[in-house]
C-alpha cells in the first residue's frame, strides 16, 4: 500500500498538523501521483473547521492537485510513469448515470465522491487529499497538463479555473456581451480573465476602489464600486451575465437591478448565510439566479487545454506546508493575491 506524509485536521478547533496514513492499493486503471503542488481553497478552510457540517476526521484537505505519475495500472491507456497529472475536486462516480455518462460526473445522480473527506467507492475508506505526497485515482478523473504551464499556477485550475470556466461557457459568455464580476479573490480573478479571454466586455463589481488597478491588469474593461448607488443606476439594466464568486455573506438584490431583461446571474461562492431574492426583480425583467458547481471531466480538461493555448493560469503565492495554519488566516482576511499554493516538496 502506498505510504503518504500529509497535514490533517483532527477536530474542528485545532490546526493542521503532521499526519501518516496508507493509500489503498492502484487498481488496472489507476494511477499513483506523487503531489508536486496542492491549491488552498476556501473550502479547505470550511471544511477543516467543519463550518458546513460535513467533517470526517482525521481529515486531509485539498483539491487542486498536481503532479508527477509514478505508477500506472497495466489498462491505463492516457498517462504513463513520468507524466504530469492533475485531480480535482471529484475523483469518481458512479460513472452509469445520465449526467456521468454526458460527462458531467460533478452532477452524478448517486453522488460523485469527493477528493477528501468522502466515502472511497472502491474500498469504503475515507478520501485522503491533496495535502500530501501522493495520491491514488482512477485515469478518468485525472487530466493531462499543457506543457507551457507554470504547475504551481495550474493547481488553483482544478477548482477556481473550472469553476468560473463553466458557467462563463455555459451561458454563452462572449463577444457582444457585457458580463460582470462579483469578488476577487481566487475564483473572482480567475473569472476576469476568462471573461477577457473569451472576448465579453467585462466589468469587475467591487465594494472597494483598491483593488480597480489589480482588476485592470488582470483584464477589466471597467471597475464599478457597487457601494456608490448613482454609479449603479448608470449601469442599471445593462448587463447580460453577472458571476458572483463572494464567499462573504452579502446582498445580491443591488446587483439584479443591474441586469438586462432575460440576464443570469450566477452564483458560485459559498456564503455561510443564504441570499434573500425579490421576486420582482426577477419578473420584471424575466431575469434568472442560477447556481453552478465545477465541471465533468471533459470540460475540465476542456479548460486546461485552453489555458494552455491562451497561456492562462492563476496568480499564486507559494508556501510551504509548514505555514498551512497561516495561510488559513491570511486568507480569511483576503491576505492572498490570488490563490495560496504548498509546494509539496516542503513534506521531505
Amino acid at each position: 500500500m502506498p505510504q503518504s506524509k500529509g497535514y490533517a485536521a483532527t477536530d474542528s478547533k485545532t490546526p493542521l498538523a503532521p499526519f501518516s496514513f496508507s493509500r489503498r492499493e492502484p487498481g488496472p486503471t489507476e494511477l499513483v501521483i506523487d503531489i508536486l503542488f496542492c491549491g488552498v481553497c476556501h473550502s479547505d478552510l470550511h471544511m477543516s473547521r467543519n463550518e458546513w457540517g460535513q467533517a470526517v476526521y482525521p481529515m486531509v484537505p485539498g483539491h487542486e492537485i498536481v503532479g508527477r505519475v509514478t505508477a500506472a495500472g497495466k489498462d491505463v491507456k492516457k498517462f504513463k510513469a513520468g507524466d504530469i497529472a492533475a485531480v480535482g475536486v471529484i475523483v469518481d462516480s458512479c460513472r452509469h448515470c445520465a449526467p456521468c455518462n454526458r460527462g458531467e460526473e460533478h452532477f452524478c445522480a448517486e453522488g460523485a465522491t469527493l477528493t477528501y473527506a468522502n466515502k472511497d467507492r472502491v474500498d469504503g475508506s475515507i478520501t485522503m487529499g491533496g495535502y500530501s505526497s501522493n495520491y491514488v485515482v482512477d485515469e478518468r478523473f485525472a487530466h493531462t497538463v499543457p506543457s507551457n504551464l507554470d504547475l504551481a499556477a495550474v493547481a488553483p485550475l482544478l477548482c477556481a479555473g473550472i469553476t468560473t470556466f463553466s458557467p462563463l461557457r455555459h451561458w454563452n459568455v462572449g463577444p457582444g456581451k457585457k458580463v460582470g464580476i462579483i469578488g476577487l479573490g481566487g475564483l473572482g480573478h480567475m473569472g476576469l480573465k476568462f471573461a477577457h479571454s473569451f472576448g465579453a466586455q467585462t466589468i469587475q463589481l467591487t465594494t472597494s476602489l483598491k483593488k480597480k488597478d489589480d482588476a485592470t491588469k488582470l483584464g477589466a474593461d471597467d471597475v464599478i464600486l457597487s457601494t456608490d448607488d448613482a454609479q449603479m443606476k448608470k449601469h442599471a439594466g445593462s448587463f447580460d451575465f453577472i458571476l458572483d464568486t463572494a464567499s462573504a455573506p452579502h446582498a445580491i438584490e443591488p446587483y439584479l437591478n443591474l441586469l438586462k431583461q432575460d440576464g443570469t446571474m450566477t452564483l458560485v461562492g459559498l456564503p455561510d448565510k443564504p441570499p434573500s431574492v425579490s421576486i420582482f426583480s426577477l419578473i420584471s425583467k424575466r431575469a434568472s439566479v442560477a447556481g453552478s458547481m465545477i465541471g465533468g471531466m471533459p470540460e475540465t480538461q476542456e479548460m486546461l487545454d485552453y489555458c494552455g493555448k491562451n497561456n492562462i493560469t492563476a496568480d499564486v503565492e507559494v508556501i510551504p506546508i509548514q505555514q498551512i495554519n497561516d495561510a488559513f488566516e491570511r486568507m480569511l482576511k483576503q491576505d492572498v493575491k490570488y490563490r495560496f499554493v504548498i509546494d509539496m516538496s516542503s513534506l521531505k
